[in-house]
């Protein structure tokens, strides 16, 4: 399995599935062309490529090109890494009716298709955390499954600057992407240093 620190930008929840498959990283779905009016995802985007970059992996449809093209103009070019699907036509299996352009998009491709698509974009291989913070860590420091877990979860992905709305999973990928499981045990100490 590939991972990266790259927030990796795909269209929709099955791509995201998919590429969970083959590659260890923050994947985040636009849901379409509903990230044009989704502010705090495109802020999201912005604060994260400036830390980590990003990659985009959208499908190779027209709507799939103007997703791309609309993240590249509101992040600095070199924050960028594009990888591309190849045209293949086809049906995705869960689908009844074929795409308007009748291409398979990121979630019909083959594992080994991603795999040379994300090579190809100059995703290396990065070695994983071994001290990380795990769900676990999340429970015992009171961001899940206590009483104001989801106060404690609220102020801290306000002040990490997340959408509010993160999954748990996500949260515990960009956690352990941008702290060590000591320094995210400060950063939650220091949460409740600020409400005594």
């Amino acid at each position: 399995m590939i991972h990266t620190s790259r927030l990796v930008i795909v269209e929709g929840k099955y791509d995201k599935i998919k590429l969970e498959s083959v590659l260890d990283a923050l994947i985040l779905p636009t849901n379409g062309f509903s990230i044009f009016r989704d502010k705090a995802k495109t802020d999201f985007i912005k604060a994260y490529a400036s830390e980590h970059g990003i990659l985009i992996l959208t499908d190779s449809d027209a709507a799939g090109f103007k997703i791309r093209n609309y993240i590249a103009s509101i992040v600095p070019g070199e924050c960028i890494l594009n990888a591309y699907v190849p045209d293949i036509l086809g049906k995705e299996k869960r689908k009844v009716h074929f795409s308007s352009e009748g291409k398979l998009g990121v979630e019909g491709m083959e594992s080994e298709i991603l795999i040379k698509a994300l090579q190809n974009a100059g995703i290396e291989e990065e070695k994983e955390v071994v001290n990380h913070t795990t769900t676990y860590d999340l429970y015992t420091l009171g961001l899940y499954g206590t009483a104001n877990a989801k106060q404690v979860r609220l102020r801290c992905v306000q002040k990490m600057h997340l959408p509010e709305r993160i999954s748990k999973k996500n949260l515990l990928k960009y956690i352990n992407l941008n702290f060590t499981k000591e320094e995210f045990q400060n950063f939650i100490e220091h949460l409740e240093d600020e409400d005594v």
